[in-house]
This record gives C-alpha cells, structure tokens and sequence, in this order.
C-alpha cells in the first residue's frame, strides 16, 4: 500500500480499534456491575490483597470499565484512555500469571463471575493472557495514534475557522 493511501486507511483503522476497545471495557463493566460482590470476590480469589480491599476494587472496577468504554466510544482522551487502559490490562495479565504461577484454580472474572473454580475445572490462565495482550496490543495502538474517525478528539483537533491557501 502507497503512503497516501495508508494514510487515508489509518484513521479508519484506528477507528475500528477504538471502538473494538471500547466494546470489550462497557461489556466486560456490564458484565459486573449488576452483581458488585461477585466482582469483589473474584478479585479476592487472586489472593493478593485483603478481603475488605478486594470488595472495594471490585466494586469499583466494573464502574471503571465502563467509564473508559464512555469516554473511548466517544473518542474523548483517547491518548490518556488507552493509557490507563494499557495500565490496567498490564495489572490484569500481571494478576493471572501470578494466580497460574501460584497453582490458583480461579475463573479470571473478566467478564463476570470469577472465583475459586469447582473441582475438576482447569483455568484457562494461557487463553485469558493471549487474549489481554491481544487488548493491550489495541491500547498500544491508540497511545500511538488516538486521533480516529467519528471522534471528539478528531473534531477538537480540526481548525476552527478554515483559511485560505
């Protein structure tokens, strides 16, 4: 592809990356919201802070997510989105190595549920990490480029007034 047309194809690119992200923070938030003490006792499966904090983070979590999903769906500080966005998929892959290298059986809780599994399920700690690089990849993206298609930022960006050449 010549310069000029990946030029045209980034934006749009880009655009479908935002809003890829977007879907996977409002529906992994929707996921949990409905039930916040589910969402406080999976992050307490992973064993690596108190009982009363890990109600806390979980109860704030799905709030989070879907607060970045808002603002990337809006493609409203995108930069600083898939910033915290890379932050917290590093803590969420961080979270899963350290519950697979400590022999944990836990559903991530991603998406909901979450937990101590019952006896005879294996964790899917390898497909759970594949697939959160996979989404930091996304945010990576978008630190670099965070100027999309049918976005905020696209519009603040834009001269106010057009001048002639």
């Amino acid at each position: 592809m010549d310069t000029s047309r990946w030029r045209v194809a980034l934006p749009w690119l880009g655009t479908a990356v935002r809003l890829g992200l977007a879907a996977v923070w409002l529906i992994a938030g929707a996921s949990k919201v409905t039930d916040l003490a589910a969402s406080g006792r999976a992050v307490n499966a992973y064993q690596v802070m108190p009982y009363e904090v890990a109600k806390v983070v979980g109860a704030a979590l799905p709030l989070v997510e879907i607060a970045l999903g808002l603002l990337l769906l809006a493609g409203l500080a995108t930069r600083l989105v898939a910033g915290v966005s890379a932050a917290l998929l590093l803590i969420f892959i961080a979270g899963i190595a350290s519950a697979w290298a400590r022999g944990l059986a836990i559903d991530c809780g991603c998406f909901g549920g979450g937990g101590a599994l019952a006896a005879g399920q294996r964790p899917q700690y390898l497909s759970e990490l594949l697939r959160d690089l996979s989404f930091l990849v996304l945010a990576g993206f978008l630190l670099v480029r965070p100027v999309t298609r049918w976005s905020v930022d696209a519009l603040l960006n834009r001269p106010l007034v057009e001048t002639a050449a």
